[in-house]
């Protein structure tokens, strides 16, 4: 029996090498476009392995929607942009409402763009506020949203999914920021999921916002059980709740966003070296205050500056004229970095 299904593996492998090969003969691929090959492998591969149709269908679909949704985006890749969550349920008549759509109004006076998920409610509120040049919407297809909100419908820059998991994806990828109203299952689900994604460095820092209004115990109440359950369980450091601003004016919501970004503009990883680019170099003394008061992120040296771009990082072009801190991080709490670019900003 293993005789014969061996021998089928091996003409099988051969026939999906000579396909690779033909395919980036003709397509012209260089040797710098060697990601596109690795992704044609993994294609061509699901055919050695005889994938499943369904498995085949999913992975096609998913990647249809990734490819049109970065497309979307793309043009607009260097414009800071917010995320605002909230329920599809909220009436124009809410105060959850009017919140939303004052806060998107504000953020766009100061050059920002909002994404929403393209439905009613406070979805609506976020893309009414914004506008309609300044908006995007990753709407969901189901039974009982079927459809846009008007303020967002038949524009270009919405995009339909039929996965969660790629329009979610979407949602963090594509934004600098998140806010979140008043909201049920779904707002909960992607407040988690950004949370998590930053407090294990899976995401780069952001501000994360909860908004309600005056006298709203909405968030109240979900801090409270936080603390409660989750910090004083000990099943999340003491730190963590930090990545959280809490607030019931939108103005404050749209300012420490903002403000976020005053100094501080992007980071990535060099190997073990964290790199964060910065708008103004800092000053000998700002930078002997750094140290002592993260020194405890260090897996070893000590935190530098330097104001050339490291070699690593020409294929990014738009962030070469800044300055740069660096330190081979410990990756314990990655909270501490989202503390160390608060340091960064108010200098």
């Amino acid at each position: 029996m293993s005789g014969p299904k061996k021998s089928r593996y091996h003409t099988g492998r051969k026939h999906v090498d000579d396909l690779i090969h033909k395919l980036i003969t003709a397509s012209g691929l260089s040797e710098d476009d060697y990601l596109l090959k690795e992704l044609l492998v993994t294609v061509l591969k699901l055919k050695e392995d005889e994938t499943e149709t369904a498995d085949v269908k999913m992975m096609n679909s998913a990647m249809k929607e990734l490819w049109y949704s970065l497309k979307v985006f793309s043009p607009f890749r260097h414009v800071r942009k917010v995320t605002v969550f909230g329920s599809a349920r909220t009436p124009h008549s809410s105060p959850d409402y009017k919140q939303a759509k004052a806060f998107s109004r504000e953020i766009v006076k100061n050059g920002w763009m909002v994404i929403t998920g393209a439905s009613s409610g406070i979805m609506s509120a976020g893309n009414e506020g914004a506008g309609r040049n300044n908006s995007f919407g990753l709407s969901i297809r189901l039974p009982f949203e079927t459809d846009a909100n008007p303020a967002i419908k038949g524009d270009s820059k919405l995009v339909n999914f039929k996965y969660f998991f790629t329009r979610k994806l979407m949602f963090i990828r594509e934004s600098d920021a998140t806010v979140l109203c008043p909201g049920g299952f779904g707002t909960h689900d992607e407040g988690f999921e950004t949370l998590t994604l930053v407090q294990t460095g899976k995401a780069p820092p952001r501000p994360i916002v909860c908004l309600d209004p005056e006298g709203s115990e909405y968030w109240k109440g979900w801090k409270r059980f936080c603390v409660q359950q989750l910090q004083k369980g000990q099943m999340i450091d003491k730190d963590d709740l930090n990545l959280i601003h809490f607030t019931h004016d939108h103005k404050d919501a749209a300012k420490v966003i903002t403000h976020f970004y005053s100094n501080y503009h992007s980071l990535r990883y060099i190997r073990d070296t964290l790199v964060i680019r910065v708008k103004q170099a800092l000053t000998q003394k700002q930078m002997q205050s750094i140290n002592r008061r993260f020194k405890d992120m260090l897996a070893s040296g000590k935190i530098e500056q330097r104001l050339e771009p490291f070699e690593e990082e020409m294929n990014e072009p738009h962030t070469l004229e800044y300055p740069r801190v660096f330190l081979h991080f410990n990756r314990r709490h990655h909270v501490r970095i989202k503390c160390l670019v608060d340091a960064l900003n108010d200098g």
